[in-house]
Protein backbone atom coordinates (compact mmCIF):
# COMPACT_ATOMS: atom_id res chain seq x y z
CA UNK A 1 0.00 0.00 0.00
CA UNK A 2 3.13 2.67 0.89
CA UNK A 3 4.52 1.74 -2.88
CA UNK A 4 1.08 1.96 -4.03
CA UNK A 5 0.31 5.48 -2.07
CA UNK A 6 3.81 6.76 -3.64
CA UNK A 7 3.25 6.02 -7.28
CA UNK A 8 -0.41 7.12 -7.64
CA UNK A 9 -1.21 10.53 -8.69
CA UNK A 10 -1.43 12.70 -11.86
CA UNK A 11 2.18 13.47 -12.31
CA UNK A 12 3.25 10.29 -14.04
CA UNK A 13 6.34 8.67 -11.86
CA UNK A 14 7.24 5.24 -12.23
CA UNK A 15 9.34 2.97 -10.42
CA UNK A 16 10.85 0.95 -13.36
CA UNK A 17 12.47 4.33 -14.12
CA UNK A 18 13.79 5.62 -10.74
CA UNK A 19 17.25 6.40 -12.58
CA UNK A 20 15.61 8.28 -15.20
CA UNK A 21 13.32 10.44 -13.36
CA UNK A 22 13.63 14.45 -14.14
CA UNK A 23 14.10 17.22 -11.56
CA UNK A 24 10.91 18.00 -10.88
CA UNK A 25 9.82 14.21 -10.51
CA UNK A 26 11.92 14.12 -8.08
CA UNK A 27 10.86 17.43 -6.16
CA UNK A 28 7.27 15.91 -6.73
CA UNK A 29 8.08 12.75 -4.64
CA UNK A 30 10.24 14.80 -2.28
CA UNK A 31 7.79 17.47 -1.40
CA UNK A 32 4.20 15.70 -1.97
CA UNK A 33 4.08 11.98 -2.37
CA UNK A 34 6.06 10.82 0.59
CA UNK A 35 5.12 13.11 2.96
CA UNK A 36 1.52 12.44 1.83
CA UNK A 37 2.34 8.50 2.15
CA UNK A 38 4.24 9.48 5.78
CA UNK A 39 0.96 11.57 6.79
CA UNK A 40 -1.56 8.99 6.16
CA UNK A 41 0.41 6.32 8.19
CA UNK A 42 0.37 8.67 11.03
CA UNK A 43 -2.97 9.59 11.53
CA UNK A 44 -4.19 6.18 10.58
CA UNK A 45 -1.75 4.49 13.77
CA UNK A 46 -3.03 7.65 15.82
CA UNK A 47 -6.36 7.69 15.49
CA UNK A 48 -7.52 4.04 15.48
CA UNK A 49 -4.91 3.43 18.66
CA UNK A 50 -7.10 6.11 20.23
CA UNK A 51 -10.30 4.44 19.35
CA UNK A 52 -8.55 1.40 21.26
CA UNK A 53 -7.89 2.98 24.20
CA UNK A 54 -11.24 4.87 24.23
CA UNK A 55 -13.17 1.00 23.50
CA UNK A 56 -10.89 -0.32 26.69
CA UNK A 57 -11.43 2.45 29.22
CA UNK A 58 -15.49 2.48 28.75
CA UNK A 59 -15.62 -1.39 28.02
CA UNK A 60 -17.80 -0.47 24.78
CA UNK A 61 -16.94 -1.50 21.16
CA UNK A 62 -18.62 1.04 20.01
CA UNK A 63 -16.69 4.00 21.62
CA UNK A 64 -14.30 5.85 19.29
CA UNK A 65 -12.99 10.03 18.68
CA UNK A 66 -15.81 9.98 16.37
CA UNK A 67 -18.99 8.84 18.50
CA UNK A 68 -17.74 10.31 21.77
CA UNK A 69 -17.18 13.69 20.66
CA UNK A 70 -13.32 14.41 20.56
CA UNK A 71 -13.16 15.18 16.70
CA UNK A 72 -16.18 17.51 17.57
CA UNK A 73 -14.55 19.13 20.30
CA UNK A 74 -11.24 19.69 18.65
CA UNK A 75 -12.39 21.52 16.11
CA UNK A 76 -13.86 23.23 18.80
CA UNK A 77 -11.00 24.14 19.57
CA UNK A 78 -9.71 25.49 16.59
CA UNK A 79 -12.78 27.84 16.70
CA UNK A 80 -11.71 29.08 19.76
CA UNK A 81 -8.16 29.75 18.71
CA UNK A 82 -9.29 31.50 15.68
CA UNK A 83 -11.89 33.70 17.84
CA UNK A 84 -9.82 34.89 21.20
CA UNK A 85 -6.38 34.92 19.12
CA UNK A 86 -7.02 35.12 15.88
CA UNK A 87 -2.94 35.54 15.29
CA UNK A 88 -2.87 32.32 16.54
CA UNK A 89 0.52 29.94 14.92
CA UNK A 90 -0.34 26.14 14.45
CA UNK A 91 1.42 25.36 18.01
CA UNK A 92 -1.24 28.02 19.78
CA UNK A 93 -4.39 25.92 17.80
CA UNK A 94 -2.53 22.58 18.28
CA UNK A 95 -2.98 23.70 22.11
CA UNK A 96 -6.50 24.78 22.23
CA UNK A 97 -7.68 21.77 20.05
CA UNK A 98 -6.00 19.57 23.00
CA UNK A 99 -7.57 21.18 25.72
CA UNK A 100 -10.83 21.73 24.64
CA UNK A 101 -10.41 17.47 23.43
CA UNK A 102 -9.53 16.31 27.08
CA UNK A 103 -12.09 18.73 28.80
CA UNK A 104 -15.06 16.60 26.04
CA UNK A 105 -13.25 13.26 26.64
CA UNK A 106 -13.61 13.74 30.70
CA UNK A 107 -17.52 14.80 30.15
CA UNK A 108 -17.69 12.04 27.96
CA UNK A 109 -16.44 9.04 30.24
CA UNK A 110 -18.65 10.80 33.37
CA UNK A 111 -21.50 10.39 30.93
CA UNK A 112 -20.49 6.52 30.01
CA UNK A 113 -19.48 5.98 33.35
CA UNK A 114 -23.55 6.37 34.34
CA UNK A 115 -25.37 4.18 31.80
CA UNK A 116 -22.27 1.69 30.79
CA UNK A 117 -24.41 -0.92 32.34
CA UNK A 118 -27.80 -0.46 30.98
CA UNK A 119 -27.29 -0.82 27.13
CA UNK A 120 -24.24 -1.04 25.06
CA UNK A 121 -25.87 0.79 22.03
CA UNK A 122 -26.85 3.41 23.69
CA UNK A 123 -23.36 4.80 24.75
CA UNK A 124 -21.91 5.48 21.50
CA UNK A 125 -25.74 7.21 20.16
CA UNK A 126 -25.54 9.61 23.31
CA UNK A 127 -21.86 9.96 22.04
CA UNK A 128 -23.13 11.14 18.73
CA UNK A 129 -25.77 13.48 20.25
CA UNK A 130 -23.14 14.61 22.58
CA UNK A 131 -20.40 15.53 19.70
CA UNK A 132 -23.43 16.92 17.78
CA UNK A 133 -24.17 19.50 20.64
CA UNK A 134 -20.00 20.29 20.61
CA UNK A 135 -20.42 21.06 16.83
CA UNK A 136 -23.60 22.94 16.88
CA UNK A 137 -21.98 25.45 19.04
CA UNK A 138 -19.57 25.21 16.99
CA UNK A 139 -21.51 26.33 13.98
CA UNK A 140 -22.87 28.81 15.88
CA UNK A 141 -20.21 30.79 17.04
CA UNK A 142 -18.44 30.75 13.69
CA UNK A 143 -21.79 32.03 12.14
CA UNK A 144 -21.55 35.07 14.61
CA UNK A 145 -18.16 35.39 13.74
CA UNK A 146 -17.97 35.24 10.28
CA UNK A 147 -15.64 32.43 10.30
CA UNK A 148 -17.57 29.74 8.74
CA UNK A 149 -15.61 29.03 5.69
CA UNK A 150 -12.52 28.55 8.09
CA UNK A 151 -14.08 26.11 10.64
CA UNK A 152 -15.89 24.13 7.71
CA UNK A 153 -12.16 23.59 6.29
CA UNK A 154 -11.45 21.51 9.62
CA UNK A 155 -14.60 19.45 9.04
CA UNK A 156 -13.72 16.88 6.39
CA UNK A 157 -10.42 15.43 6.59
CA UNK A 158 -8.59 15.75 3.27
CA UNK A 159 -5.08 14.79 2.64
CA UNK A 160 -4.35 16.93 -1.02
CA UNK A 161 -2.57 19.42 0.70
CA UNK A 162 0.02 17.82 2.81
CA UNK A 163 3.30 18.67 1.72
CA UNK A 164 6.92 18.69 3.14
CA UNK A 165 6.73 21.43 5.93
CA UNK A 166 3.30 21.17 6.64
CA UNK A 167 2.57 17.84 8.18
CA UNK A 168 5.29 17.27 10.82
CA UNK A 169 2.70 18.01 13.72
CA UNK A 170 1.57 14.16 13.32
CA UNK A 171 5.08 13.22 14.52
CA UNK A 172 3.61 14.00 18.18
CA UNK A 173 1.00 11.35 17.77
CA UNK A 174 4.29 9.05 18.11
CA UNK A 175 4.45 9.26 21.84
CA UNK A 176 1.04 8.78 22.46
CA UNK A 177 1.41 5.32 20.42
CA UNK A 178 4.45 4.09 22.62
CA UNK A 179 2.64 5.37 25.76
CA UNK A 180 -0.49 3.86 24.65
CA UNK A 181 1.48 0.24 24.56
CA UNK A 182 3.21 0.58 27.74
CA UNK A 183 0.20 1.08 29.62
CA UNK A 184 -1.98 -1.45 27.62
CA UNK A 185 -2.88 -3.26 29.95
CA UNK A 186 -3.88 -0.38 32.62
CA UNK A 187 -6.09 0.68 31.00
CA UNK A 188 -7.62 -2.51 30.45
CA UNK A 189 -8.00 -2.90 34.12
CA UNK A 190 -9.64 0.71 34.50
CA UNK A 191 -12.33 -0.22 32.15
CA UNK A 192 -13.75 -1.97 34.98
CA UNK A 193 -14.22 0.32 37.40
CA UNK A 194 -12.96 2.86 39.71
CA UNK A 195 -13.17 0.10 42.98
CA UNK A 196 -12.10 -2.36 40.93
CA UNK A 197 -9.09 -0.97 39.93
CA UNK A 198 -8.12 0.63 43.59
CA UNK A 199 -8.28 -2.74 44.74
CA UNK A 200 -5.52 -4.05 42.38
CA UNK A 201 -3.35 -1.22 43.93
CA UNK A 202 -3.70 1.16 40.04
CA UNK A 203 -4.17 4.32 40.55
CA UNK A 204 -7.48 4.79 38.75
CA UNK A 205 -7.36 8.61 38.09
CA UNK A 206 -3.57 9.09 37.26
CA UNK A 207 -4.04 5.93 34.16
CA UNK A 208 -7.28 7.25 33.30
CA UNK A 209 -5.98 11.00 32.25
CA UNK A 210 -2.96 9.29 30.54
CA UNK A 211 -5.27 7.58 28.78
CA UNK A 212 -7.36 10.71 27.80
CA UNK A 213 -3.62 12.55 27.30
CA UNK A 214 -2.81 10.13 24.65
CA UNK A 215 -6.13 10.51 22.80
CA UNK A 216 -6.35 14.48 23.37
CA UNK A 217 -2.94 14.88 21.76
CA UNK A 218 -3.62 12.43 18.80
CA UNK A 219 -7.23 14.11 17.83
CA UNK A 220 -5.75 17.60 18.13
CA UNK A 221 -3.10 17.07 16.19
CA UNK A 222 -4.92 14.87 13.27
CA UNK A 223 -7.60 17.36 13.33
CA UNK A 224 -5.18 20.53 12.80
CA UNK A 225 -3.44 19.08 10.32
CA UNK A 226 -5.83 16.81 8.20
CA UNK A 227 -8.95 17.66 9.60
CA UNK A 228 -11.78 15.25 10.71
CA UNK A 229 -11.57 11.15 9.69
CA UNK A 230 -14.81 9.72 10.87
CA UNK A 231 -15.25 5.99 12.20
CA UNK A 232 -11.63 5.25 11.40
CA UNK A 233 -10.91 5.11 15.42
CA UNK A 234 -14.24 2.93 15.70
CA UNK A 235 -14.00 -0.17 12.91
CA UNK A 236 -10.39 -1.01 12.79
CA UNK A 237 -10.47 -1.99 16.36
CA UNK A 238 -13.34 -3.83 16.07
CA UNK A 239 -11.83 -6.03 13.02
CA UNK A 240 -9.19 -6.44 14.53
CA UNK A 241 -10.83 -7.77 17.69
CA UNK A 242 -12.93 -10.24 15.84
CA UNK A 243 -9.28 -11.64 13.82
CA UNK A 244 -7.55 -11.85 16.58
CA UNK A 245 -8.97 -11.73 19.91
CA UNK A 246 -9.14 -9.21 22.90
CA UNK A 247 -5.40 -8.71 24.56
CA UNK A 248 -4.96 -5.54 24.28
CA UNK A 249 -0.94 -6.00 24.47
CA UNK A 250 -1.00 -8.00 21.46
CA UNK A 251 -3.45 -6.46 19.52
CA UNK A 252 -2.24 -3.14 19.91
CA UNK A 253 0.55 -2.95 17.27
CA UNK A 254 -2.01 -5.32 14.48
CA UNK A 255 -4.96 -2.20 15.37
CA UNK A 256 -1.66 -0.02 14.56
CA UNK A 257 -1.40 -1.86 10.99
CA UNK A 258 -4.79 -2.55 9.95
CA UNK A 259 -5.07 1.82 10.69
CA UNK A 260 -2.78 2.41 8.54
CA UNK A 261 -3.44 -0.04 5.88
CA UNK A 262 -7.48 0.83 6.11
CA UNK A 263 -6.37 4.74 5.85
CA UNK A 264 -4.18 3.58 2.81
CA UNK A 265 -6.58 1.94 0.81
CA UNK A 266 -9.45 4.49 0.96
CA UNK A 267 -6.96 7.18 0.18
CA UNK A 268 -5.80 5.09 -3.30
CA UNK A 269 -9.60 4.60 -3.84
CA UNK A 270 -10.32 8.30 -3.24
CA UNK A 271 -7.68 9.42 -5.40
CA UNK A 272 -8.31 7.01 -8.41
CA UNK A 273 -12.33 7.03 -8.59
CA UNK A 274 -12.81 10.24 -10.10
CA UNK A 275 -8.72 10.21 -11.62
CA UNK A 276 -7.38 12.80 -12.04
CA UNK A 277 -9.64 14.32 -9.58
CA UNK A 278 -9.87 13.29 -6.13
CA UNK A 279 -12.09 12.57 -3.20
CA UNK A 280 -11.60 13.55 0.35
CA UNK A 281 -10.23 11.05 2.61
CA UNK A 282 -13.22 12.37 4.88
CA UNK A 283 -15.82 10.96 2.66
CA UNK A 284 -14.25 7.82 1.54
CA UNK A 285 -13.62 7.02 5.15
CA UNK A 286 -16.91 8.32 6.60
CA UNK A 287 -18.90 5.78 3.57
CA UNK A 288 -16.86 2.88 4.30
CA UNK A 289 -16.85 3.27 8.35
CA UNK A 290 -20.56 4.52 8.31
CA UNK A 291 -21.49 1.09 6.53
CA UNK A 292 -19.45 -1.08 8.60
CA UNK A 293 -20.70 0.67 12.06
CA UNK A 294 -24.37 0.10 10.78
CA UNK A 295 -23.48 -3.55 10.33
CA UNK A 296 -21.52 -3.50 13.63
CA UNK A 297 -24.72 -2.12 15.17
CA UNK A 298 -26.81 -4.50 13.53
CA UNK A 299 -24.86 -7.54 14.71
CA UNK A 300 -24.83 -6.18 18.40
CA UNK A 301 -28.80 -6.06 18.18
CA UNK A 302 -29.02 -9.84 17.37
Amino acid sequence: MIVISIFVGVTDISVLEILQWNQQQKLVMVISRIPRTAALILAGVGMSVCGLIMQQMTQNRFVSPTTAGSLDAAKMGVLASLVFIPQSDVWLKSLFAFGFTFLASIVFLKIADRIRYRNVIFIPIVGLMFGGILNSITTFFAYKNDIVQNVNAWMMGDFSGVLQGQYELLYFSIPAVVITYLYANKFTLVGMGEDFSKNLGLNYRAVMNIGLFCVSLTVSVVVLTIGTIPFLGLVVPNIVSVLYGDNLKNTLPITAIFGAIFLLICDIIGRLIIFPFEIPIGMTVGLIGGVIFLILLMRQRQ
